[in-house]
């Protein structure tokens, strides 16, 4: 392995000034740490990351914690592509990721918390777990920096995707289609859940629309299952809907199953719409309408805030960074 003291004797200056140079100090002068830094690339030379954390007292190693409760992991197809584009940037600024994860069998327990300070990560981003967790409070009360996608606590930096406007652009479109018995099968109770809610309510208010209380169900997110068989109930309602709104894209498909069983076509006999913006959506036909996420700045700005809270902690405002999605109107809603 190449050291410090190698690169010394191959630039002909001191240990002193190679590690100056390969540290950016100001008190050398440019030139000549261009030429160290050089010369330690050909060289093939790695700084000790061991000796790097105990010098500067960070890892450059962030952590993540996310646990779905319906086990899907990185198959998540949303949440895998916020945490892509986090893993991305943090890269970029030089950061590794560790999953941070809580062993709740076995005699070897380990908190969050634990597992964080035995990993020794600089900060934690937190997304897709149960937030009302006793693990996860202790690790957000923690001194550890942390960084919480869609769901807010006091005094943490929460990124969260726009709901409120997201729910409110799909209803609206959805009436200017002419729809105006539109149903809502909404996911389990979240922060995300509730804000959901309240803005499809609130903007069908808006509209003059009176929503029955059957056309409110709930189905888990990503639940097939559960969206097939609330859909079936929907449908079987004596004044049906016209339109249905799901949890998520892919929860659809249960829903586009039982629509198919009753020997209904989308979007003729009824119409869908999603949440979300999966790829595989924009790939049936017809192509789910839906609100699409930005799952490329919803990452991004967690890395980015996350960052600047290990090395800028004094200067970094705590604050809620709300990203806007879109409206992809596809084609499994009609005109009526």
């Amino acid at each position: 392995m190449v050291s410090m003291k190698d690169i010394a004797v191959a630039c002909g200056v001191s240990v002193a000034t190679v590690s100056k140079a390969l540290n950016d100090h100001g008190d050398i002068g440019d030139i000549t740490k261009k030429h160290i830094k050089d010369v330690a690339e050909k060289m093939g030379y790695f700084p000790n990351s061991a000796a790097k954390a105990l010098k500067t007292n960070r890892t450059s190693n962030l952590g993540v914690l996310f646990v779905d409760e319906a086990n899907s992991g990185l198959t998540h197809d949303y949440f895998s592509s916020v945490l892509d584009s986090f893993k991305r940037e943090a890269e970029k600024r030089g950061y590794d990721i560790t999953f941070i994860n809580c062993s709740k069998t076995g005699s070897n327990h380990m908190s969050y918390l634990a597992h964080a300070r035995y990993r020794g990560v600089d900060g934690i981003v937190i997304a897709c777990v149960n937030f009302d967790d006793e693990e996860v409070d202790e690790l957000i009360r923690s001194d550890i920096p942390v960084v919480t996608i869609d769901h807010i606590f006091n005094d943490r930096i929460t990124v969260l995707s726009d709901n409120v406007s997201g729910m409110r652009e799909l209803v609206n479109y959805c009436y200017e289609m002419g729809h105006r018995k539109i149903a809502y099968i909404h996911g389990a109770p979240s922060a995300v859940t509730r804000t959901r809610i309240s803005s499809f309510y609130k903007t069908t208010e808006e509209l003059g629309l009176e929503i029955p209380d059957e056309y409110v169900v709930e189905a888990a997110y990503r639940s097939t299952t559960a969206t097939h068989d609330q859909t079936l109930k929907l449908l079987e309602l004596p004044d049906p809907p016209t339109c249905i709104l799901y949890p998520d894209d892919f929860s659809t498909f249960g829903g586009i199953n039982a629509i198919h069983e009753k020997g209904l076509s989308i979007p003729d006999d009824i119409s869908i719409a999603g949440y979300d913006g999966i790829t595989i959506a924009k790939h049936i036909e017809p192509k789910l309408t839906t609100l699409q996420q930005n799952t490329e700045q919803l990452g991004k700005a967690a890395a980015e805030n996350l960052i600047s809270l290990i090395e800028h902690p004094k200067s970094t405002i705590i604050t809620q960074i709300v990203v806007p999605g879109e409206l992809y109107p596809g084609g499994s809603v009609k005109k009526i």
